[in-house]
């Protein structure tokens, strides 16, 4: 990467930390047994090292290490506890029903629960209020009599939104309906006990709190009924079988750690970061658009439109001197679904940027951001 180009995308991935790099090290060429074989020492060591990972990941989530699978990241935990719920609850009671989302959930549960219409499930989306949140309300009209599962991230990733999991878990254990929330952008940066919150299903991700790409978890409430993504040697309790990467595991349990020591004092830096950058900018362009709650929202993330710019020159502009994206990395370079289900006009998504703080964030680098934008807006507008 050009060291001159300030880096903004840190809800894209982050850089893997060095110590958790350190943490990896051994587990590579060292300590590389199949924790699966551990009639042998090698085997034994990593069979260990996969063990306690799992319990320091589980201890942060203050759950029984058990409940805890691992996965390659959090789409494929999304793909399990959607569809491996979906299908098993309509085994055990023999027909497909329904469920509840939201229409700007990332793909990778909109694309399964999609999958899952094809194959007799009914489907409600729910589109957000104009601050990108639901409300109880609007959730309690969807519910449907064979409503059995509802899934609502709990930190959106293109406008940082925080929806209310607290109360929707608690509406749908009242319900007896289960709750799967997508985690991957909240990890680090909210308090999650799935316990205390009444999750049911959660996902998560190692490479979006500075961990390595390649795993990630997904935390189930003892006796949910699921079926198995994939069958093989029967690992991760039958739910997940494949060889699992030791490396990564230890990576991410490393990345945890970090995280969770110092998640209140980097969120307190991320913020006043954040507000300096949509301050200055707010100062020197006019009719900026902040897209999303500003009060319910990621610490360091912020998402803007700049209305009479067009869309294509702004990033073309923009990619020369800073690292940003108009919307989710997995959009294709498309306009953003997101804005366009809170109401941006397909226009104005696409003249919108996502802006995201990291750890190694400088005040120089935002005040260097403000003056690029700024300059890079106003000549656009003339």
């Amino acid at each position: 990467m050009d060291n001159n180009q300030l880096f903004f995308d840190f809800q894209s991935s982050t850089p893997c930390s060095t110590k958790v790099v350190e943490e990896m090290a051994p587990y590579w060429n060292e300590l590389w047994g199949n924790p699966s074989s551990i009639n042998n020492r090698s085997g034994v060591y990593a069979s260990a090292a996969v063990e306690v990972s799992r319990e320091k990941i589980a201890s942060y989530l203050n759950i029984n290490p058990k409940r805890l699978i691992f996965t390659s990241g959090a789409t494929e935990s999304n793909n399990l506890a959607l569809v491996g719920h979906a299908r098993a609850k309509a085994r055990q009671v023999g027909k497909p029903g329904n469920i509840i989302t939201v229409s700007t959930e990332h793909h990778s549960v909109l694309d399964p629960l999609r999958q899952l219409q094809k194959e007799g499930f009914s489907l409600s989306e729910l589109q957000p209020n104009k601050d990108g949140l639901i409300n109880i309300e609007k959730l309690s009209e969807a519910v449907e009599e064979d409503t059995f599962l509802v899934s609502v991230m709990a930190a959106n990733n293109e406008i940082g939104v925080l929806q209310p999991i607290s109360e929707i878990g608690s509406f749908c254990h009242r319900k007896g309906i289960a709750f799967h929330t997508d985690a991957a952008q909240s990890l680090g940066y909210l308090d999650l006990d799935p316990d205390k919150l009444l999750i049911d299903l959660m996902s998560l991700s190692a490479h979006k709190i500075y961990g390595p790409k390649g795993i990630g978890a997904l935390v189930i409430r003892e006796g949910l009924p699921l079926e198995p993504s994939q069958y093989g040697g029967g690992q991760e309790l039958g739910l997940r079988s494949g060889t699992l990467p030791v490396p990564l595991i230890v990576g991410f349990a490393k990345a945890v750690e970090i995280t969770n020591n110092d998640q209140a004092e980097r969120n307190k830096r991320l913020l006043f970061f954040r507000n300096l950058l949509l301050s200055g900018l707010k100062k020197n362009i006019s009719e900026l658009i902040v897209n999303g709650s500003v009060d319910q929202r990621l610490p360091h993330n912020l998402n803007i439109t700049f209305p009479g710019v067009k869309g294509s020159q702004l990033h073309g502009q923009l990619r020369r001197f800073i690292f940003c994206t108009s919307g989710s990395a997995c959009s294709n370079g498309e306009a953003s679904h997101v804005l366009q289900e809170i109401g941006v006009c397909k226009k104005d998504a696409e003249a919108s940027i996502r802006m995201s703080i990291g750890r190694n964030t400088t005040e120089k680098d935002i005040k260097k951001a403000i003056e690029i934008i700024t300059n890079i807006v106003i000549n656009l507008r003339e």
